[in-house]
C-alpha cells in the first residue's frame, strides 16, 4: 500500500500539521486516516482537536462522539467532548459526560500534564453540579419534608446526596469473612445491646484503671499497625510502626493477657460480664486504644461482618471526631457506640492532647445461633487448613 493510501502515513502527517498549527490541512489529513481506518477512534480524536483548533466546535463535536462511538472507553475522547461540551456552555450536560470520564481515568501519573489538569477541571465541575443538583432536589422536596420529624428524615437526606453523586453509597467490605444478607448498618441502634449501660455506667472505673497502667507501664502499649518488612502497607505508611496509634489489649485473638487484666481488675470483670464475642483463635479482642495529637487514622474496613465493634470514650480532648460511612460523630464522655467496622470508617485526633477509647468486639447483633456457631467452626477450619493440618476431602 502507497502512502496515499495508507492510514497511518496519513495520520502522521496529519499529526505533523496539527503541531505545526497547519488546522486546516492537519484537519483534512485526519479526517482522510479516520475515513481509511472505520475502526481506530484515535484520528477521529485529533480530528476533533483540529476543528477545535480552528473554532470549529460543532465539526469538533461531531469528530469526538465518532471517536466515542468507536471506542466508548477511550478516556481521552470522553475528556475532550465533556472539554468541548463546556466550551459551547452546555455545562449540566459536560458534567454528565466528565462523570463517564472519571469513571474510566488512568492514574493520573500516568498523563501528560495537560490532560492532568484537564482531568482536575473535570473533577471540580462535576463536584459543582452535584452540590447544584442536590440543593435544587433540597428545594423541590421540602413540601414533603415538612411532614415528618427531622430525625425521621436522615436516611432520605443520604439517599439524596448519594443519587445526586455528592457523596457515595458506602457498603461491607470485610478484608477475611463476609457473611451474606446482613444489613449495612453504620452504627447499630443501642436497643440492641441492653449492656451498654452497665458498660457506660463503669466509665469512670475503666478510665482510672486505663491512666494507671498508662502511666506505670507506658512502654506495653504497642503501634497497633505492624506490618513486616516489604508488605504493602498502602495508606498505613505513616502509622506503620507508629506509636501515635498505639494499644494495650486485655484479650487478643482469643487469649486474655493475664498481666494487663491483673492491672485492670475492675475493666476485666466488667468485660467478662459481657457479651463479647468468642471463637478460638479470633475472638473476643478487647483493648486500650490511643491516638495521639495530630494523628488521623486513614479509611479502612475490618476484617468480618460477623462482628460489630464497640467504642468507649476514656479521654476526649476535643476536636476529635469519627466517621463510618456517610455518617460523622462527635465522641461524648459516658457514651459508647456499636458499629460495623467493616463499612469504611476513619478517626481523627486534631488537639494536642492524646484522646484514649477502650475497644470491644461482639457479636453482630443480627446473627442467629446457627451463623454463630457455623462461623467458630469454620474459622477454626480455616486456622487448621493455614496452618498446613487441613486435610481435602
Amino acid at each position: 500500500m502507497n502512502a496515499t493510501g495508507d492510514p497511518v502515513a496519513i495520520f502522521r502527517e496529519g499529526m505533523a500539521r496539527l503541531q505545526a498549527g497547519d488546522a486546516a490541512g492537519a484537519a483534512a489529513r485526519l479526517e482522510q486516516a479516520a475515513r481509511l481506518d472505520a475502526h481506530a477512534a484515535e484520528p477521529a480524536l485529533w480530528l476533533a482537536t483540529a476543528h477545535r483548533m480552528a473554532g470549529r466546535l460543532d465539526a469538533a463535536l461531531q469528530a469526538v462522539d465518532e471517536a466515542i462511538r468507536r471506542d466508548p472507553y477511550f478516556f481521552m475522547a470522553q475528556l475532550t467532548k465533556g472539554s468541548l461540551l463546556a466550551q459551547l456552555a452546555q455545562h449540566r450536560q459536560a458534567a454528565r459526560v466528565w462523570r463517564n470520564a472519571i469513571r474510566i481515568a488512568p492514574d493520573p501519573s500516568r498523563l501528560p500534564q495537560p490532560a492532568r489538569d484537564e482531568l482536575e477541571r473535570a473533577r471540580a465541575a462535576v463536584r459543582a453540579d452535584a452540590e447544584a443538583l442536590a440543593t435544587h432536589m433540597r428545594a423541590a422536596t421540602a413540601p414533603v419534608a415538612a411532614h415528618f420529624a427531622p430525625a425521621e428524615l436522615d436516611r432520605a437526606r443520604e439517599t439524596m446526596d448519594i443519587l445526586a453523586g455528592v457523596t457515595r453509597a458506602y457498603v461491607q467490605e470485610p478484608l477475611l469473612l463476609t457473611v451474606p444478607g446482613l444489613p449495612a448498618v453504620p452504627f447499630f441502634d443501642r436497643s440492641l445491646f441492653g449492656w451498654l449501660e452497665t458498660l457506660e455506667a463503669a466509665t469512670e472505673m475503666i478510665r482510672e484503671e486505663f491512666l494507671g497502667v498508662l502511666a506505670q507501664d507506658i512502654a506495653r502499649f504497642r503501634p497497633y499497625i505492624q506490618f513486616p518488612e516489604g508488605a504493602p502497607v498502602n495508606q498505613w505508611v505513616a502509622l506503620n510502626h507508629s506509636p501515635d496509634w498505639s494499644s494495650l489489649f486485655l484479650w487478643k485473638d482469643g487469649v486474655r493477657d493475664a498481666q494487663t487484666c491483673a492491672r485492670c481488675p475492675g475493666t476485666a470483670a466488667l468485660l467478662e460480664r459481657l457479651p463479647m464475642a468468642d471463637h478460638e483463635g479470633f475472638a473476643p479482642t478487647a483493648m486500650f486504644s490511643v491516638l495521639q495529637p495530630r494523628t488521623r487514622i486513614p479509611p479502612h474496613t475490618g476484617s468480618s461482618n460477623a462482628r460489630a465493634l464497640v467504642h468507649l470514650p476514656l479521654v476526649l480532648p476535643g476536636q476529635c471526631g469519627f466517621r463510618v460511612g456517610n455518617q460523622v460523630r462527635e465522641w461524648r464522655m459516658g457514651e459508647a457506640w456499636v458499629f460495623d467496622d467493616t463499612i469504611e470508617h476513619e478517626a481523627w485526633n486534631d488537639s494536642d492532647q492524646m484522646r484514649a477509647i477502650l475497644i470491644i468486639d461482639v457479636w453482630n447483633p443480627f446473627l442467629t445461633p446457627a451463623d454463630i456457631a457455623m462461623v467458630r467452626a469454620m474459622t477454626t477450619a480455616l486456622n487448621e487448613w493455614n496452618a498446613g493440618r487441613g486435610v481435602a476431602g
